[in-house]
């Protein structure tokens, strides 16, 4: 089962490993502060060059469905992620 956190319970976190998986554009129009953007198709290609399987990492996309699927993936080649709940939508309507 993929672990999701809402967007109220990861700003409580503070400074975490927070990953932008949508394309560059819409990175560059907003994104959540300290989030570092790396595409979904990058990380699906070569998640070893980005990711440490040590480390915790939370990803969100724009409304955390591609998250959520890329968070499966990840898991199963065990990587230690998060998916972020709602995405991108939630996190600003929570603002």
């Amino acid at each position: 089962m993929i672990e999701s956190i809402s967007v109220t319970d990861l700003k409580r976190l503070g400074n975490v490993n927070l990953i932008d998986i949508r394309g560059l554009e819409k990175y560059n129009d907003n994104h959540i502060m300290n989030a570092r953007n790396i595409p979904m198709e990058q990380l699906l290609i070569n998640p070893g060059k980005y990711l440490n399987p040590y480390e915790r990492y939370y990803i969100y996309c724009q409304k955390g469905i591609q998250s959520r699927r890329l968070c499966q993936i990840l898991k199963r080649n065990g990587y230690n992620v998060v998916n972020v709940s709602g995405g991108y939508e939630a996190w600003v309507l929570s603002e």
